[in-house]
């Protein structure tokens, strides 16, 4: 770079990173910084970049030429792994902002919060932490001499502030949240999975049930189980009740089995129930891998009313491609199986006349015993999405979808590994 440079993080972290011929390579999500115990500012060591597909990668600081003119210029250099977090970083978005301080004032001690931290580039041409801009949380007697209000912000040198680095001393979870409130479960479990165990049991209490329901069925069993126990024992069985069937079952199968049925005794007897029926099978048969909750209607139901259910916004993609029609009662263990519709064929028929008279009829049903291999093949011969499963008296007891076969078929570690570019160029995290 050519002259000293300085940016607020809070600004920065939503700029667009580009390579030196113009092409975007992504935007910053965050700066990682490292405290040091013989430094009084601590060092700047990279950003943390949001590449296609919600990736995060990290770039080096050395590989950063500009963060001027509303941008971010590399030198097109980078590692496209994922960015994991190694112990001694500090992500200042994620972990800093709205971290309580205590701030030196004139010679007086005074509490705040952070805002914002200022970086700048020094001499020597490597980046440290200058600044931080601070909201005061003091009564206004403390801050009399200087005629500042409560709740009134300014910004001070980071020499000035202690409690910065202090684990104790930790930004809200909510703020957390709060930066990442975009993302889909999928990646936000990502960012999850990137924590420290402690910061990812406050961010998991932090979370409503729903939405951390979603997360920890996209995290990996070792998170999942971890989160788990981190919950009071209560609010643990809600979430469980919030997770699709077959997810929370798998999950009830990794905890010792005291622990287990503590929680099943805690939930709704009929939800209780589901899951007791899902963990009577084997993980790798049909039945450990259906879903007790697929869409079933009558046969009396109108294609409007089905095409209304399937637009429902809880519903996953797996799920709404397909209603399973059955005689009363209608949840699972259902009356007799009749038939299944596409949702391609509802689109084509009239919205008033009644689903049973344009029943698929010729997909075999799965047997709760059927193997993972055979419901993986029978998928993929029919090209669905989904399939039932029966008992003996052709009872609808649930149904699997094609991403229940993924996530048994690929390697264990693959929400870990899924985003490893094995391609991409050798430049070293930090």
């Amino acid at each position: 770079m050519s002259t000293a440079t300085r940016a607020f993080v809070g600004r920065l972290s939503e700029l667009s990173v580009y390579d030196p011929l113009g092409d975007k390579v992504g935007r910053v999500r965050d700066v990682v910084v490292v405290f040091s115990a013989t430094r009084s500012r601590p060092r700047v060591i990279g950003l943390v970049v949001e590449v296609a597909g919600r990736k995060r990668i990290f770039v080096p600081m050395t590989r950063v030429t500009s963060v001027e003119g509303g941008q971010v210029i590399t030198t097109g250099l980078v590692n496209m792994r994922r960015f994991e977090q190694r112990a001694n970083e500090t992500l200042v978005v994620a972990e800093l902002f709205d971290r309580p301080v205590n701030v030196t004032v004139d010679g007086d001690q005074v509490t705040g919060t952070i805002e914002d931290v200022g970086i700048e580039q020094s001499y020597a041409r490597d980046w440290q932490v200058s600044r931080a801009f601070i909201r005061k949380t003091s009564p206004r007697s403390a801050l009399a001499p200087f005629g500042r209000r409560r709740g009134e912000t300014f910004i001070v040198p980071i020499e000035e502030i202690s409690g910065l680095a202090t684990p104790a001393a930790e930004q809200s979870a909510a703020r957390l949240i709060e930066t990442y409130e975009d993302l889909k479960p999928a990646d936000l479990a990502e960012v999850i999975h990137e924590l420290s165990p402690k910061r990812r049991a406050e961010v998991a209490a932090a979370l409503d049930d729903e939405r951390l329901a979603d997360v920890i069925e996209e995290l990996p069993e070792d998170d999942q189980v971890e989160i788990l126990a981190s919950l009071e024992t209560d609010r643990a069985a809600d979430i469980l009740e919030a997770m699709e069937p077959d997810d929370a079952a798998d999950l009830l199968s990794e905890l010792p089995s005291e622990q287990a049925e503590a929680l099943l005794q805690l939930m709704e007897p009929d939800e209780a129930a589901d899951l007791r029926r899902l963990l009577a099978y084997d993980e790798n048969t049909a039945g450990g891998l259906m879903t007790t909750e697929p869409v079933i209607l009558g046969p009396e139901a109108s294609i409007a009313e089905a095409l209304a259910v399937v637009r429902k916004e809880e519903l996953s993609a797996a799920l709404a491609t397909t209603v399973f029609v059955c005689r009363a009662p209608l949840e699972t263990p259902t009356g007799k199986y009749l038939g299944m519709v596409h949702i391609q064929r509802l689109l084509r028929e009239p919205p008033h006349n009644p689903i049973g008279a344009i029943l698929d009829k010729d997909v075999e049903p799965l047997s709760p015993e059927d193997t993972l291999a055979a419901v993986a093949r029978q998928l993929a011969t029919y090209d669905l999405v989904a399939l039932p499963v029966v008992d003996e008296n052709s009872l609808l007891l649930g149904a699997v979808t094609v991403d229940d076969v993924l996530d048994h078929i690929l390697p264990e570690d693959w929400r870990e590994d899924r985003h490893d570019d094995l391609t991409s160029e050798a430049v070293g995290h930090g």
